[in-house]
């Protein structure tokens, strides 16, 4: 049964997939099992007439896996907005039953298992007059540790912390952070790291420059990550 490592941001727009892809793609190019797994996706893409997942597509495509993204994805949505509100547009609630279901298939499948959430760690999944579920509860369901992705620039050290606080709040461990867009030798995201990891704790464990194609971290310390 293979081990799992959830990956979330400090909001949308973050950068959550690209980095996901420079994950994946280190494990496997190192000889490690590894496999992708998302919950709920919105803002589906549509190619003939059938929703295709782009953060799926694009992970997989980075890491050379030959899966069609659809079947690495539980709920695809057409409507770019809040997984919650897609589904009662369009009629298709999240069964965490069935979250848990599908998860389980992929460990079996791969040693290693990057779960990939949506959003923020406060993303609304599900929420209408049957139940109510928040990303938080698929991490907690999973079972799951895991990495904060971060933006290196401005503001980041008010969306980390309390990203970081919240998780701690709900009894959720965060390994580590990864700055996405992290320009080097910047003076004032060097002071961003240094404050982030002195008001949570918790390290820094990777820098992810514009464009890179390959992560700044040792495929054995990424692999230390799963539980």
């Amino acid at each position: 049964m293979g081990k799992g490592l959830f990956i979330t941001g400090t909001g949308t727009d973050v950068g959550k997939t690209y980095v996901t892809g420079l994950l994946v793609k280190k494990l496997r190019e190192h000889g490690y099992d590894c496999g992708y797994y998302k919950p709920a996706l919105s803002g589906a893409e549509v190619e003939c007439e059938q929703l295709i997942p782009g953060d799926a597509k694009h992970v997989l495509e980075t890491a050379g896996i030959r899966e069609k993204p659809e079947n690495t994805v539980s709920y695809i949505y057409k409507h770019a907005v809040s997984p919650h509100l897609a589904a009662n547009l369009e009629g298709n609630p999240v069964d965490l039953n069935i979250i848990k279901k599908d998860y389980q298939k992929a460990k079996e499948k791969y040693d290693y298992v990057v779960v990939e959430g949506s959003g923020g760690i406060l993303c609304p999944i599900r929420w209408d007059d049957q139940q109510h579920i928040l990303l938080e509860d698929i991490v907690k369901e999973l079972n799951l540790s895991t990495i904060v992705i971060a933006d290196a620039g401005l503001g980041t050290i008010n969306a980390t912390v309390l990203t970081i606080e919240y998780l701690r709040a709900r009894n959720i461990q965060v390994k580590g952070i990864i700055f996405n867009r992290s320009r080097e030798g910047d003076v004032m995201e060097e002071d961003n790291q240094k404050m982030v990891e002195v008001l949570t704790g918790v390290s820094v464990i990777g820098l992810v420059k514009e464009n890179d194609t390959e992560l700044a971290m040792e495929a054995e310390k990424v692999a230390e990550l799963f539980a």
